[in-house]
């Protein structure tokens, strides 16, 4: 797993069920709203700041995800990308970065062909049974509690760089 981790270079995700809790609330007008956890953007931002890149791939559209991406400095952002491969075959050219240098967070059926592709693929515990066949690791968190940051931290640390990240805090 450290062999592949080292490769990484793009952190892609998913967001309803891996970057938010699965959650999706709307209101009496039609707006609709997610939960994000606070640690997991902090982590979204350490990890830019060390030099790799963040891409979100979601077969959704949702207005709460463009602002929190915006918010966060996230370099990409695939809404309506269903099915998600075609928007990760975008991705891969456009950062000009291999397969096997991606790690992807997912959880549900949508989210298979991208996870079978990448360098390292990871599913939160919340995820369904298909999906946590196919990948690499399960994380301990659940998405949108600390799923994200724990495979942010995983990363920064396989490359040596988190030492040097919490020196810039």
């Amino acid at each position: 797993m450290k062999e592949r981790i080292k490769k990484i270079k793009v952190l892609a995700l998913d967001v309803d069920g891996v970057l938010s809790d699965g959650k999706i609330i709307v209101d009496s007008r039609g707006d609709e709203l997610k939960n994000f956890d606070v640690q997991d953007g902090l982590g979204m931002v350490l990890l830019r700041k060390a030099g790799f890149k963040i891409v979100i791939i979601t077969a959704r559209n949702s207005k709460p995800v463009d602002f929190r991406a915006k918010d966060l400095r996230v370099d990409k952002v695939y809404q309506d990308a269903y099915p998600k491969m075609e928007s990760y075959k975008q991705m891969i050219k456009e950062f000009e970065v291999s397969d096997d240098e991606v790690c992807f967070i997912g959880d549900d059926l949508p989210d298979l062909q991208v996870l079978r592709q990448v360098g390292f693929a990871v599913a939160v515990p919340n995820g369904v049974k298909d999906v946590k066949k196919v990948v690499h690791y399960v994380t301990h968190k659940a998405g949108g509690h600390g799923a994200v940051r724990e495979v942010i931290e995983l990363i920064l640390k396989t490359h040596d760089k988190w030492d040097e990240i919490l020196k810039t805090l």
